[in-house]
């Protein structure tokens, strides 16, 4: 009897503790938070909302950039793609000489030879695809910046680092551009991804370095950038070795071998194009010939330009970060500093430390507490005015003239000539046959440097506006030389006024161009077509 009554006992006693068991699990199942993966099982998790919002927002950003900024986001993509894809067009001097490289115009040729095959080569396509690729990239490099932050930190930082990249006035006039800086830009948040920060078990350090050794494929000066996290990084490798032999050395050689491929393809020999812009733009500093600024110019002028009203939180958010973080800020202070040993210095140049410092600022913002509202106010609104301006407005002239050209090609008639133009301004002034994609006649100034070593060199560009009269009447001794159109800034006009009028020029349009012209850049740009007399009909 006794015997069952134990067993009895021990029966209910495991069924209870089954019951707990279950409970316990059931209770597990609904309060345990989701994964990654899971969240993005769904097939519209919070990661896709936010993807597509930020994918709608560089779209619109996109769209809302219609104006110029340098001349290399077309002559050193666009306008090389399209001669490889459509093989006519005009290669700068950088080309013959070999210090620019094929891999970054390829990604661009690719879509505009789909472009071709699906006979959709619309002039319209050509210009608004790349850019459209561009500013996809962009938004993906957005997201990526939000879940360094979020798997780093916390959704909250995340937010805030997110909030500050969108609203850079900076980063929504670049990031849309064809230029290798804004591709420079995107390959840095990708990469930060992967990087493995001191005090952290997350990172891939294969994917980080492949990510890297693209970037300096495409701009070779972005190793400048990255020696200082290089550096980090392999001062906390324990197995240094390892790493250099296992990681380093074969993904460098791979990369190097895919660049040393394509550019044996274009160029028809073997070179390398990332030395030869080094050697051209850092030992020889040959970039000096295009102007030279003062060694402070970055701290100055250049790096609070591109901040702008997030400088404050910048500063305040470098003395609240982790240690962990510090060397993305000698990494940032370290890019300023060797690029202002270079005399050329540019804005776009310190672009891709952008998404470093944001990180910063996200903190700053995070850690305001009772400030914070006014502070996204202040950022939302002194932003939001600058991109407007610069988007809109500023230095639009030289895109809207490509306008102008487009009707030419579809207006040719039997009773008039082929059109043929001459820009008569600073060389690669306007983008050319990527926004014309036309056969048509265009010359312009140019400039190259002299390789030579000649100190009394003196390039087409300024030998003309050093006297644009006498070098007109020179250029164009003949009638039957004379171009169809001159293309100029409002500046020009009553120096060469004489030749236009002896060589029957009338002004047919007049387009905008910036509120602040300087120098040789006027406020305006006009337009002159010659007439015809009766007996040269």
């Amino acid at each position: 009897m006794e015997k069952l009554r134990r067993s009895l006992f021990r029966g209910r006693r495991s069924a209870a503790a089954e019951t707990v068991r279950l409970r316990k699990r059931k209770s597990t199942l609904y309060s345990k938070e989701p994964s990654d993966s899971e969240r993005g099982a769904g097939l519209l998790g919070p990661n896709t909302y936010l993807i597509m919002f930020t994918v709608a927002l560089r779209m619109v950003n996109c769209i809302l950039v219609q104006t110029s900024f340098v001349p290399d986001e077309y002559w050193q993509s666009l306008e090389v793609a399209h001669n490889m894809v459509f093989k006519y067009g005009y290669l700068t001097w950088e080309w013959k000489e070999r210090i620019r490289g094929y891999t970054y115009p390829l990604f661009f040729a690719s879509f505009y030879k789909l472009l071709q095959i699906l006979k959709k080569d619309t002039v319209q396509l050509l210009i608004w695809v790349p850019r459209l690729v561009q500013s996809f990239l962009a938004a993906l490099a957005d997201v990526k910046l939000y879940s360094i932050m979020k798997k780093q930190e916390s959704a909250e930082i995340a937010k805030w680092v997110y909030f500050s990249q969108l609203c850079s006035w900076f980063t929504w006039y670049c990031s849309t551009r064809t230029i290798t800086n804004s591709m420079e830009a995107v390959l840095t948040s990708f990469t930060l991804y992967y990087y493995p920060f001191q005090g952290t078990k997350t990172g891939s350090s294969s994917k980080y370095l492949a990510l890297t050794a693209f970037a300096v494929v495409v701009r070779p000066t972005a190793v400048i950038l990255w020696l200082p996290l290089l550096f980090s990084h392999f001062w906390q490798e324990l197995k240094k070795l390892d790493l250099l032999l296992h990681k380093c050395l074969p993904v460098g050689c791979l990369t190097l071998g895919i660049s040393l491929i394509i550019d044996r393809i274009f160029y028809g020999e073997w070179v390398m194009v990332q030395w030869n812009f080094l050697r051209f733009n850092v030992i020889q500093n040959m970039g000096a010939f295009y102007g030279a600024h003062s060694w402070h110019w970055y701290f100055t002028q250049g790096f609070p330009v591109i901040m702008g009203t997030h400088l404050p939180f910048f500063i305040h958010g470098c003395l609240l970060v982790p240690r962990k973080y510090r060397v993305l800020l000698i990494a940032v202070m370290w890019t300023l500093v060797v690029y202002s040993f270079l005399s050329h210095k540019e804005f776009r140049f310190i672009y891709p430390v952008m998404p470093l410092c944001m990180v910063f600022c996200g903190y700053s913002l995070a850690n305001l507490k009772a400030w914070k509202k006014p502070a996204v106010c202040f950022l939302l609104s002194s932003n939001v005015c600058l991109v407007l301006y610069t988007g809109l407005i500023h230095q639009r002239g030289t895109l809207d003239v490509m306008q102008h050209v487009q009707q030419l090609c579809k207006d040719t008639l039997p009773e008039r000539d082929e059109p043929s133009l001459f820009f008569l301004m600073p060389c690669h002034s306007t983008p050319f046959y990527s926004h014309v994609h036309c056969p048509i006649k265009m010359h312009f100034l140019e400039c190259p440097p002299d390789l030579t070593g000649n100190n009394s060199y003196v390039d087409e560009a300024d030998l003309f506006f050093e006297e644009p009269l006498k070098w007109l009447n020179i250029r164009f001794s003949g009638q039957a030389s004379l171009p169809t159109h001159l293309i100029f800034y409002n500046v020009m006009e009553q120096k060469i006024e004489p030749f236009l009028m002896t060589r029957n020029y009338v002004k047919t349009t007049i387009l905008f161009h910036t509120h602040v012209p300087d120098g040789r850049i006027g406020s305006h740009i006009h337009v002159y077509e010659r007439e015809k007399k009766m007996d040269d009909r």
